[in-house]
């Protein structure tokens, strides 16, 4: 780093999804970024070699691959780039996989994000930024979900853990003065997708000729984002530091703001369409037709999500707005071409 260089911004998760479109999109922008990944095997690590791959190639991209429990060398890396802005993306997700695997989330979830928290306050970490999801909302039906509501009912481990992120955040943003974003993502999708994920699961089956099962007969609804509207909220959001709220009062406190600087913001496109929609969709993009299997609702799912982005658009200036029809053809077409690679 030269005098005239921007500092880095340490960036973890970014042999993961959301991480590598994170990552690359500060280094167009002229950021150098420091990456943190431990490269599990919880899917195709091929895939995320790739991603790195593409990041190297960029340049002004610097790898450390170990796991987040390692507290020493999280600090360490935090400390020697000086970085203003750590972006902590990394966590073991997925609902299932939760139901059948709880220690993986609670290594990856809580003591990966500690190391991240201790890490920021003892270096002097001037803006936090971590992933939440909309998971937290739980058994709550009130649509569309606000920040503004309470999120104290989970219905899966993995949410749970997302919920206790952000009151380890609030902890720390209330002892330390250490500035905190959480960032509730709805259903991302996009090209370098995870192959656990529905858009990737749908698309694998159509294109080998297996059935699709559609959860709650078919009746599923979910506010599906396009993977370049997380990440330029997320962009934004890491030249704006959560700032106190002078109006917030213990005596009627507002779940989403603070008196310490804390925010939590939903990032969705606030436009949720019947997932079998989008197996339509991809039947055109693919050129193939699908084989649906109509089943039951699954533990830990709601039957619908929808993202009130009110205060994000406040706070940043910034709408997601990728309609579903042209996110799936933009996946579609990366999909095709990736595997005939």
């Amino acid at each position: 780093m030269t005098a005239t260089s921007p500092a880095p911004i340490v960036v973890t998760g970014t042999a993961g999804f959301i991480g590598y479109h994170t990552a690359l999109a500060l280094i167009d922008a002229g950021r150098p970024v420091v990456g943190i990944d431990n490269v599990n095997a919880y899917y195709d690590v091929r895939l995320k070699r790739a991603r790195l791959q593409r990041l190297h190639d960029a340049g002004n991209f610097t790898f450390h691959e170990f796991d987040l429990k390692e507290h020493e060398r999280v600090r360490q890396v935090v400390g020697e780039c000086c970085t203003p802005c750590v972006i902590h993306l990394a966590a073991q997700a997925g609902v299932r996989w939760s139901i059948d695997h709880p220690f993986d989330y609670v290594d990856a979830n809580l003591t990966g994000f500690l190391a991240i928290l201790e890490a920021c306050r003892h270096e002097g970490v001037g803006n936090l930024i971590y992933a939440s999801s909309s998971s937290v909302y739980g058994a709550n039906l009130e649509l569309p979900f606000s920040t503004e509501h309470n999120v104290d009912h989970p219905i899966s481990l993995y949410a749970a853990t997302k919920k206790a992120n952000e009151a380890m955040a609030h902890s720390y943003s209330h002892l330390y003065r250490l500035p905190t974003t959480g960032l509730r993502f709805f259903t991302v999708y996009g090209p370098w997708g995870r192959p656990d994920m529905a858009m990737w699961k749908f698309a694998a089956a159509i294109t080998a000729g297996k059935p699709i099962q559609l959860y709650n007969h078919g009746r599923m609804q979910r506010d599906f984002t396009y993977v370049d509207d997380i990440v330029e909220s997320i962009v934004r959001l890491a030249d704006l530091p959560a700032q106190p709220d002078p109006m917030w009062t213990g005596h009627a406190p507002r779940p989403a703001t603070s008196a310490a600087p804390w925010r939590v913001y939903n990032i969705g496109n606030h436009s949720p369409v019947q997932v079998e929609y989008v197996v339509d969709l991809l039947e055109t993009h693919l050129g193939r037709k699908a084989t649906r299997e109509y089943v039951d609702m699954q533990p830990g799912d709601v039957p619908a999500t929808f993202a009130d982005v009110t205060a994000l658009t406040e706070a940043t200036g910034f709408t997601p707005s990728t309609s579903i029809e042209n996110g799936v053809s933009r996946f579609a077409a990366w999909y095709l071409d990736y595997h005939r690679a």
